[in-house]
């Protein structure tokens, strides 16, 4: 009887543990639409989008998916390892389900193309992307002042919109210039998001 108490907790703690949320494979909660806070990364955190030219084709493919799958970007940036955007899901939906489908979009089409140059059939380039939906009003405008101001954490700017792949030059240009006051003046410093990248410092 003891023997058999004991495999019954057993196997009743391991159900248990196949339930937790690993970090390594983090749960999309996607069941509601909104404004979303999105960010991806290569495997590894490998520099495969170096350089100009991948930079181009990969921050092209980023605005070309969320444009064709209804997502309005609101702000984004685009590294050699990774890239962040807040973005507001298609209207008239319910829920943000396609983002998981856009982005898988996205990650095969610059996944194979950048593996074609570098001759390397097959090889895993991303990882897998994070999201957050922003409730809050202020949580929301810091994290679009965030993303916009994300080169220059980075080092690769002194001002955002010197940096071309990302949203600093496109917003400062289509906002009037008590938004862009507004949003440049929310605190970046105690925002919550997961960027422990070191990018590729030539562009």
């Amino acid at each position: 009887m003891t023997m058999k108490g004991t495999h019954s907790q057993s196997a009743a703690a391991g159900d248990a543990l196949q339930k937790v949320p690993w970090p390594h494979a983090p749960l999309h909660r996607l069941s509601h639409s909104g404004v979303y806070f999105v960010t991806a990364g290569t495997y590894l955190k490998q520099h495969h989008f170096r350089c100009r030219e991948r930079l181009n084709v990969l921050h092209r493919g980023l605005l070309t998916v969320t444009r064709d799958f209804g997502w309005q970007l609101e702000a984004w940036a685009v590294f050699s390892n990774h890239y962040h955007f807040v973005a507001h899901s298609p209207q008239g939906e319910e829920d943000a389900e396609s983002l998981s489908e856009m982005l898988g979009l996205l990650h095969e089409k610059t996944a194979k193309w950048v593996n074609r140059l570098d001759s390397t059939p097959g090889r895993q380039v991303w990882h897998d992307f994070w999201e957050t939906l922003l409730s809050y009003e202020k949580s929301y405008l810091a994290r679009l002042n965030y993303v916009h101001q994300n080169p220059v954490k980075h080092g690769l700017v002194q001002v955002a919109n010197q940096y071309t792949w990302c949203s600093a030059a496109w917003f400062e240009r289509t906002a009037s210039a008590a938004q862009v006051k507004t949003i440049y003046g929310f605190k970046t410093d105690k925002v919550r998001v997961y960027d422990e990248y070191e990018v590729a410092q030539e562009w």
